[in-house]
């Protein structure tokens, strides 16, 4: 269970930090991501999208729109092969946001990841 919080610790450093390739290191190349964001501001990918590239065409477009976007981690639950966090999503000019955010880890890579939003 210490690889997965430290699979998670350092996602949210990456994802803080705003570098992308640090984040796609984490993941497998077929990785799959399910966010409500996605579908609301892409509802053409029914908020699920596959693969490398377009995790990275996500994350630089939110990166880009939202330039001051931190997480500030709050709790980290682990089983065997998942991790599930929790944490607050900042940006200034919204509401602070609480999400969690499930991360399933095979040969330490994350495999999958969905994203809930508590409102």
């Amino acid at each position: 269970m210490d690889k997965l919080k430290l699979i998670a610790n350092k996602w949210i450093e990456a994802f803080n930090n705003h570098e992308i390739d640090a984040i796609l290191s984490l993941y497998a190349e077929d990785a799959i991501h399910y966010s409500p964001k996605l579908k609301a501001l892409q509802p053409h990918t029914n908020g699920l999208i596959k693969g490398k590239p377009a995790l990275k065409a996500w994350w630089t477009d939110a990166f880009d729109r939202l330039p001051n976007l931190h997480y500030q981690l709050l709790q980290l639950t682990c089983d065997d092969n998942r991790v599930f966090m929790e944490y607050t999503r900042q940006t200034p000019g919204e509401e602070d946001m609480q999400v969690g955010e499930l991360f399933t880890i095979n040969d330490n890579l994350i495999v999958s990841s969905r994203v809930y939003h508590s409102n």
